[in-house]
């Protein structure tokens, strides 16, 4: 068997080999690094962020205020002169659609009473006319517009301006005094637009202030019809609502998009540093452990991994196995001459080649035909070339070191039998030359091979 005989021949296979490995374990780490980089993305991908945000959208409130047929529109529509103050009380049912828009079904209650009859200005009875509206009940539905949002840095808006606008329905009766008998009750539509504040006390409470005006489609609403415009009454209020659902979901109307998305931006970044961090402390770990297991310490051409007799002397003749040979071969030369029956005999070999699944171990099936190309080797002193290939499955640092592994072991295997490890290379390509389809279980067969190439 020929071994090492030569220092320099043997010197610059070290070095060449030494080059490969940092080559190798430089492209291996930056292939994990990019690979982990990339599983990450996916993982933040599906974060939180995008997922389905539960709201809480319905909520009811109770308020009392003053009502007063004195409105901010005032001019000549009053049909009395001096407005009075009275208490009343509502309440309401909100569906929030959007965080800039909700529906609300109101109720309202109350007396609405004024005096001093215009039309009767100047005439006798005029400071003792009066009147004193009976809202019996009221109903209307109506858009709610949040103006805006005035928290840029918390997901919960502190301050929710809005305004209102409806319609609605009401019975009441008007009772007068020196203007006859007023009017029993009677059912009549009015359009109720209104503006307010609501303040977030907590997650689920809010304080609500707001003044709405009331626009009757009728003039008869105090009981003394004069002039052609309608009546109209408002009412001023502070209530408090409460949001109906799960305690830990925020309440779409105060909710704000922009801070809670600011925070959760915020979070990712940190997240993905962190990620960042740790994927590179990974990848020198794996880049520390390739060189470690591919490295040649004692330069004999075995890889530490496969090296059997660690340690020994420089240009000591050894076997596949990294272990000395005790009577080397001589070097001998002479034209390599390969024959039909020759490659007969390798191709026998690999179509007979099985390793245990995912591993480099070789089946016991496959030593008869591996003994035979032993054998040639012996005989013939051809040179041989074994290549590793695997298919695309798994990540690419596993099929190169599972390719190169399993190379190894033939060559490992061949040199047990005889063979000189010098006249045998073992390269593992990976999944990088494929011969066939990786779509198909078929072609990934095929792609999952060792090639002998004798020479």
């Amino acid at each position: 068997m020929q071994g090492y005989t030569n220092d320099s021949y043997l010197f610059n296979i070290y070095q060449n080999m030494n080059s490969t490995l940092k080559k190798t374990a430089m492209i291996l780490s930056l292939v994990g690094l990019s690979s982990q980089l990339f599983a990450q993305e996916v993982i933040s991908s599906s974060t939180s962020r995008f997922d389905k945000k539960d709201f809480r959208t319905w909520s009811i409130g109770l308020h009392g205020g003053v009502l007063t047929p004195h409105t901010i529109f005032r001019g000549k529509t009053n049909d009395f002169n001096t407005p009075m103050e009275n208490w009343g009380y509502g309440g309401y049912i909100k569906n929030q659609i959007i965080p800039a828009f909700g529906i609300q079904a109101n109720f309202l209650a109350g007396n609405v009473e004024g005096k001093r009859a215009s039309n009767l200005m100047g005439a006798a009875g005029y400071d003792e006319s009066r009147f004193k509206s009976h809202i019996e009940w009221s109903a209307s539905v109506s858009g709610n517009f949040t103006i805006a949002n005035l928290s840029m840095n918390q997901e919960r808006s502190v301050i929710s301006p809005y305004v209102t606008a409806g319609a609605g329905y009401m019975s009441s009766n008007a009772e007068t005094t020196n203007l006859g008998g007023g009017q029993g009750y009677k059912e009549n539509w009015f359009i109720p637009v209104g503006a307010g504040f609501k303040f977030g006390v907590s997650k689920g409470v809010n304080i609500d202030l707001g003044y709405t005006v009331n626009f009757m489609k009728t003039d008869n609403f105090d009981g003394n019809n004069v002039g052609p415009m309608n009546d109209r009454f408002s009412y001023a209020h502070a209530g408090i609502e409460f949001a109906l659902g799960k305690k830990e979901n925020p309440q779409l109307s105060n909710y704000s998009p922009i801070a809670a998305l600011r925070k959760e931006t915020a979070a990712e970044a940190d997240e993905l540093r962190r990620a960042l961090s740790s994927s590179e402390e990974n990848a020198r770990r794996d880049r520390e452990m390739y060189a470690k297991e591919m490295g040649d310490d004692d330069g004999d051409g075995v890889a530490n991994k496969f090296d059997k007799c660690p340690g020994t002397p420089p240009n000591t003749v050894v076997d596949g196995a990294g272990c000395p040979l005790k009577t080397p071969r001589p070097v001998v030369t002479e034209k390599v001459i390969i024959t039909e029956a020759d490659r007969k005999v390798v191709d026998e070999a690999i179509r007979n080649l099985e390793f245990d699944l995912g591993k480099s171990t070789i089946r016991p099936t496959s030593f008869a035909t591996l003994n035979r190309v032993a054998n040639l080797l012996v005989e013939k002193n051809f040179s041989l070339k074994l290549a590793g290939h695997t298919d695309n499955t798994g990540s690419m640092e596993l099929n190169l070191r599972l390719s190169k592994n399993r190379a190894e072991s033939v060559k490992a295997y061949l040199v047990s039998k005889g063979a000189n490890a010098s006249r045998i290379e073992a390269t593992g390509y990976g999944p990088n030359q494929p011969i066939s389809t990786n779509a198909t279980a078929e072609g990934r067969q095929q792609n999952r091979r060792v090639e002998f190439t004798l020479y």
